[in-house]
């Protein structure tokens, strides 16, 4: 069933703060990924999975403990996993991070296990951290003999709260250079003038050459003192900033899965009439008992009786005047009793007429 919200009512331009819209440049979290081991769980690992038996046997031998040739142990205890996490800006070493851990093999459940040392490396190839501790795993699963089972969640990953330690301070160009770059969130023209116009107002009113100008839709170079301490300064300052932005632009989004219709209040409609009516067909099988005369010697038979009927529901149409906004759509939409197929298809019909004003987006 389609649901017709309307949001981004048409309203005055409110003021937001700029920490809120966009970010400074070199100020920016890193993935981090990392293999590991986890033990200990209730026979759900890898089995004999190869990848694991080398890790084990690789695992103990640098604890100094060596397994015989040839032995490979059925290891339905252990499982070799994937680790992730994510480096925030500026992370010092001794920081904790939060992991999550997936099976990467034929492991069907985490829960019980543990995560032995590992290191997650960057981008870079370099280790920035490292990796240990107990799964905490939200879903569960059970099997059968016969082979019936059940699973809830995904058993094959959990997480681990504070598992990692950050052994490498994370790099950031924020205190290089003789410029301080703010990045929009969205792209925008408008904002970004709108910012740096607000940066020179509060900050530098009447500096030539201005403190800050919009480098192009996204970046606003702000130029910065070289002592650190008044970066962070300056920085704050502009963060903490309000900035009235103009409307965004105008957009029809249509989930067709969850049959949601979101109408942006920058909507418009030029002059157009649409019309909406259903065409039914209904076909109908009717069976008769056929009873021929005894003393003639005929048996009884089934006979079909096929009746189609075709009928048409009343048009009715409704005009958009011009610079229909959000609230004549709803009316509109209401008015016609349009159903939930029929919606997409209106708004569709009305964008490829050319009396649509918005960008109509399918997700």
């Amino acid at each position: 069933m389609f649901v017709l919200l309307a949001l981004l009512l048409p309203t005055p331009a409110a003021a937001e703060r700029i920490k809120d819209i966009a970010r400074f440049a070199g100020v920016r979290s890193n993935a981090l990924t990392g293999y590991g081991i986890v033990v200990g769980l209730s026979g759900t690992g890898d089995q004999n999975l190869e990848l694991t038996m080398q890790s084990i046997k690789s695992a103990t031998a640098r604890l100094g403990v060596t397994l015989p040739p040839g032995l490979n142990p059925i290891l339905k205890n252990a499982a070799a996993v994937m680790i992730t996490a994510e480096l925030p800006a500026f992370a010092k070493p001794g920081q904790r991070l939060d992991v999550t851990v997936a099976a990467l093999g034929q492991a069907k459940s985490l829960r019980g296990g543990t995560l032995l040392l590992a290191p997650l490396q960057g981008a870079d190839g370099e280790v920035h951290a490292l990796a240990q501790g107990n799964l905490a795993v939200g879903g569960f699963g059970a099997e059968g003999r016969d082979g019936s089972k059940i699973v809830v969640g995904t058993p094959s990953s959990g997480r681990i709260p504070g598992g990692a330690s950050v052994e490498r301070a994370s790099p950031s160009p924020f205190a290089e250079g003789e410029t301080l770059r703010l990045d929009l969130n969205d792209v925008d023209f408008t904002a970004a003038r709108s910012i740096a116009d607000a940066i020179n107002a509060a900050l530098a009113p009447g500096l030539i050459p201005p403190l800050a100008s919009a480098e192009d839709a996204t970046t606003i170079v702000i130029r910065a003192p070289a002592e650190v301490a008044a970066r962070i300064a300056l920085a704050a300052r502009i963060e903490s900033l309000d900035i009235a932005l103009a409307p965004p632009p105008a957009r029809v989004i249509v989930n067709a899965r969850t049959g949601t219709v979101v109408i942006g209040g920058e909507v418009r409609i030029l002059p157009a009439a649409v019309a909406h009516g259903a065409l039914t067909v209904r076909v109908s099988e009717n069976q008769q008992a056929s009873q021929p005369n005894a003393l003639a010697g005929g048996r009884t038979a089934v006979t079909q009786q096929s009746s189609v009927d075709a009928g048409e529901a009343p048009a009715r149409m409704q005009l958009f005047a011009p610079g229909a906004r959000l609230g004549d759509i709803v009316d509109a939409v209401n008015a016609l009793g349009a159903a939930p197929g029929d919606l997409v298809a209106i708004l569709e019909a009305l964008k490829a007429a050319g009396a649509l004003r918005a960008e109509l987006v399918v997700i």
